[in-house]
């Protein structure tokens, strides 16, 4: 055995045996080498062989720290699940909690507005009522405003996807998004596959239509099962599949290029359309925006649904699709459900993203949530029982947790609300009420003393259920 695999295994026990936790600095480069007599270029090699194992993680200028586990799924996943329609009661219970003002919101996967351009947009909604009154108090077309469209377009011309301002439509959010492109391109009884666990608002878009659905599993730090998903196209005709490829909800995941050009290719074959959920990938922490399916997209199979909720605000209830040859279908939806978004939340944005460096802000953002997410990890590991396994993302406003053997996310739920603490249980995110031993934590809050208590009390809650 080499010098430096004796030594990565010494550092794999201690991290076994507890020695060395989740989210602990693993000693110094000088130090390892100093202690077991070994040179600085061994150490480093060492250090390497945990990280490349995804045991270890290295933070610029930092060193390197023991990397949290991604938590297991609640039960084994068969191999193949039979399509179905969406019977989980929990969804409908959710919509109670979001209308809440009374409670710390852990449970809401947005940022916190002190970590957005409020008084810039607010600016920007009043010089749009001033100067264009007539035009922002009008019905909008049901496309939506040329001058946003095209600025969307050209956000996307920066990450290297071309667009045509002419398939931009602007929607309420990306959740009409969503809705719009499952209406236009399903019927009633068609099925529609989605990730498990996912975000809730897609399930209970898919229950809405009443579509059925088929679930398959998401590797944490990855993407959809591939393997899988090959079976499930072969087996049963599905129409869409409904996707959040970059900074997946709740997981936080991102999928490779090469598996994004791998799922395309399986889905072109099958004729399978994708609706790809792009609303978080604006949000890496590290600053490299991982590229939208519709990069990739080579078939003309791909709907990018996009929002400036997560990253500008969520009030204004503004989002957009990518249509492509959908487009058409896409605009008549849009007019039959609400005729056109409103026009003074689209002059505004147009305003703040011709005046403003929107880059300059999202730098400022990602930081922001990659130092909640680390503080809100390292108080989990403090005040949380120790077998509590927590992700580990690199982008995004959610962690996802398992709690230990005994533990129940809707029991803990429950126990939250009643101290004015707001989370989403695990069981939101399936179809089927699945993942009741998990639950998802929002990392867009700044950390301070209230946020501590909060998540001490939390620790304590979840403590006395696994006593």
């Amino acid at each position: 055995m080499l010098l430096y695999e004796s030594l990565a295994a010494q550092l794999r026990e201690q991290i076994a045996a507890g020695v060395l936790r989740a989210g602990e600095r693993l000693p110094s480069i000088r130090r390892l080498a100093l202690a077991h007599g070994v040179s600085a270029a061994t150490a480093v090699q060492a250090c390497l062989q945990l990280e490349r194992e995804g045991l270890a993680l290295a933070r610029p200028r930092s060193g390197y720290f023991v990397r949290a586990q991604p938590p297991a799924p609640l039960s084994p996943v068969p191999r193949r699940r039979v399509p179905r329609t969406v019977s989980n009661p929990a969804l409908h219970e959710v919509i109670d909690m979001l209308s809440r003002r009374d409670l710390l919101p852990l449970h809401a996967a947005v940022p916190a507005p002190e970590l957005l351009p409020g008084t810039a947009l607010a600016a920007a909604l009043a010089r749009a009522l001033r100067r264009n009154r007539t035009q922002a108090l009008d019905y909008a077309p049901a496309q939506g405003h040329p001058p946003l469209r095209r600025l969307i377009a050209q956000r996307y011309a920066q990450l290297a996807t071309a667009v045509s301002p002419d398939e931009v439509v602007i929607t309420a959010g990306a959740m009409e998004a969503i809705t719009l492109a499952l209406r236009s391109i399903a019927a009633p009884g068609d099925v529609v596959l989605v990730e498990t666990p996912t975000y809730h608002g897609i399930l209970q878009a898919v229950a809405a239509l009443r579509l059925k659905v088929v679930e398959l599993p998401h590797r944490p730090g990855g993407g959809l099962d591939l393997a899988r998903l090959d079976a499930v196209l072969q087996d049963a005709p599905v129409r869409a599949a409904v996707l959040v490829p970059n900074f997946h909800n709740p997981l936080g995941s991102v999928a490779s290029d090469a598996d994004k050009q791998a799922l395309l290719a399986r889905c072109a074959r099958h004729g399978t359309v994708v609706i790809e959920d792009d609303v978080y990938g604006e949000l890496a922490w590290s600053g490299q925006r991982p590229a939208p399916l519709r990069h990739f997209d080579c078939h003309g199979l791909v709907i990018t649904c996009g929002s400036f909720s997560k990253t500008l605000a969520p009030g204004l209830r503004t989002g957009w699709l990518l249509g492509g040859e959908w487009t058409d279908a896409l605009v008549r939806a849009k007019y039959h459900s609400t005729v056109g978004s409103p026009a003074l939340p689209q002059l505004a944005l147009a305003d703040y993203l011709q005046r403003h460096d929107q880059e300059r802000h999202l730098r400022r953002l990602r930081r922001a949530l990659a130092d909640n997410a680390r503080r809100l990890r390292a108080g989990i590991e403090r005040h949380w029982p120790q077998a509590t396994r927590c992700s580990d993302p690199s982008g995004g406003l959610s962690l996802w947790l398992q709690l230990p053997p005994g533990g129940d996310g809707t029991a803990l739920f429950e126990a939250a609300l009643a101290e004015g603490i707001g989370i989403s249980p695990g069981q939101l995110f399936s179809s089927r009420g699945d993942y009741r031993d998990h639950l998802r934590l929002s990392c867009g809050l700044p950390w301070d003393e209230h946020l501590e208590r909060a998540l001490r009390r939390l620790g304590q809650l979840a403590a006395a259920q696994v006593a």
